[in-house]
């Protein structure tokens, strides 16, 4: 059976983000699942504000070209979203635009969203745990990108409570829908590997 190669992106550069802590948990499930497992800081890859005219003008910036080349070497994608003002934050629609704009010769648009899945997850302090940003970034992948996107998702509430000095989730519930989401991901990159 191949081993599915799936990308990790935390949506926040926050210290202590409690969607980092979710991502990172998230990996060890994945490794758990004996999937392939690629963690990333998107700090690690800083981009301007996206701008096609500087796209066209100049081409995308180097770290939007490795992004999409890594994200285009990966049958699946895991992306945990916290939430600002009931949509996603401004760094993930701004990577995800501009990993858009990447084409390499005679590559059809938005290549790097084709033939892979997407898993989303959101943790947030707020009562509906993140559930408008994984909401908005739903439509932002499936429809604006048409990329494949887990049915499956989890919404962590009150994330300032949720987990433990292990940074494992506390609640029961949450960490089995975790592991469902987890291997959902896995299941459906493995068929696509």
């Amino acid at each position: 059976m191949p081993v599915p190669k799936i990308l990790v992106i935390p949506g926040s550069l926050r210290a202590r983000s409690y969607n980092a802590r979710l991502a990172a948990l998230a990996t060890k499930e994945l490794t758990l699942a004996d999937a392939d497992v690629t963690r990333i800081s998107l700090e690690d890859y800083p981009l301007p504000i996206y701008d096609a005219d500087l796209a066209e003008k100049s081409g995308p910036p180097q770290h939007a070209v490795k992004l999409k080349q890594l994200m285009s070497a990966q049958q699946g994608v895991f992306i945990a979203s916290p939430e600002y003002n009931a949509s996603i934050t401004p760094l993930i629609k701004n990577t995800i635009d501009w990993i858009s704009a990447v084409r390499e010769r005679g590559e059809p648009p938005l290549a790097a969203y084709q033939n892979r899945v997407f898993a989303l997850v959101g943790a947030s302090p707020r009562s509906t745990g993140a559930m408008q940003s994984l909401l908005a970034l739903r439509q932002i992948l499936a429809v604006g990108c048409r990329a494949l996107v887990l049915a499956e998702q989890l919404c962590v509430p009150n994330a300032d409570h949720a987990f433990d000095e292990m940074d494992e989730l506390k609640d029961a519930r949450a960490s089995a829908q975790l592991k469902v989401v987890v291997r959902k991901l896995v299941d459906t990159a493995r068929l696509l590997a």
